[in-house]
C-alpha cells in the first residue's frame, strides 16, 4: 500500500473553518476505488496545523492526484494555507492497520 502523511499549516483566519473547505475533498477521496483510510487530525502542540494520513492500495495513489477532486481540492486549500505543506509517502506492506505487538491490551 502507499502510506501518506501530509501537514499542512493554515491561516489563522481559516484555521477554524479548515476542516469545513476540505469537506468535499475528503468525501470524494474516501469514495474511490483502492481508498484504504483518509483521515484528519489538528495538531496537540499547533493550532493552526493539521495532519492527514492516508492510505491507498498500490496503483491507486496515481488515480487519486490525477483525479478531478484532487486539483479541486488542493485548489481549495491553497489560499487557506500559510506554507507549503510537508509529506512523507512510502510503500510499505499491508493492507490496513495492524494491533501494536509492544503494547497488548487485554480484557
Amino acid at each position: 500500500m502507499i502510506l501518506i502523511v501530509v501537514k499542512f499549516r493554515t491561516r489563522p483566519e481559516a484555521t477554524d473553518s479548515f476542516l469545513d473547505a476540505v469537506a468535499d475533498f475528503t468525501a470524494a477521496t474516501r469514495a474511490e476505488p483502492g481508498n484504504l483510510w483518509f483521515e484528519w487530525s489538528r495538531s496537540v502542540e499547533r493550532d493552526d496545523e493539521f495532519v492527514l494520513v492516508e492510505a491507498f492500495k498500490d496503483g491507486a495513489a496515481e488515480a487519486h492526484v490525477n483525479s478531478d477532486h484532487f486539483k479541486a481540492g488542493l485548489a481549495a486549500m491553497k489560499p487557506l494555507l500559510q506554507e507549503t505543506p510537508l509529506i512523507v509517502s512510502r510503500e510499505v506492506e499491508g493492507e490496513g492497520w495492524d494491533r501494536m505487538g509492544e503494547l497488548t491490551i487485554d480484557g
